[in-house]
């Protein structure tokens, strides 16, 4: 009778868990902005946060650094090295950034990693691919550079004479 009791109690107590697991991660992706003014409140709570993946996919071990940036602020996500598989894309100058969604655990100063402000993400999905960004040259800011190189050149041949 107990060993049934058992069962139910941490049957029930996992499908609890599978339910809201399942919850956060179909929930609505919360701002920076919000986090960050509200550090003490998600303090140790899950949190589902989306953004462009900026800089570089910094690995450590079995784990890697990624900066998330939603537009407002950035945040960094502690994440299994396999949940980074899908990001092909880093923002950068010539590059825009994979969006992705990632669910995991806000920590306002996370003892692990020196009291900083980060998420430890659980989950990782991509929500649109990034680009390279075509770099656009200025004929404009070309033509006149040139001509101030002309007008420095003549100043300096003008400058010569005048010393003879």
């Amino acid at each position: 009778m107990m060993s049934k009791l058992k069962f139910l109690v941490l049957g029930f107590s996992f499908t609890l868990f599978a339910f809201s697991f399942a919850l956060t991660c179909f929930a609505q992706p919360i701002t920076s902005a919000e986090l960050i003014s509200n550090a003490k409140i998600y303090n140790g709570k899950a949190v589902n946060f989306s953004g462009e993946v900026i800089g570089d996919v910094m690995r450590r071990a079995s784990f890697a650094w990624i900066n998330i940036n939603d537009g407002n602020n950035a945040i960094g996500v502690w994440i299994r090295l396999e949940l980074t598989k899908d990001i092909v894309y880093t923002g950068s100058f010539k590059s825009r950034g994979d969006r992705v969604e990632v669910t995991g655990i806000f920590n306002r100063a996370c003892l692990e990693h020196g009291g900083d402000l980060d998420i430890h993400a659980q989950a990782l999905r991509k929500i649109n691919s990034g680009r390279m960004v075509p770099e656009h040259v200025n004929i404009d800011k070309i033509n006149l550079s040139l001509i101030f190189l002309g007008v420095l050149c003549l100043v300096l041949i003008l400058t010569k004479l005048m010393r003879k």
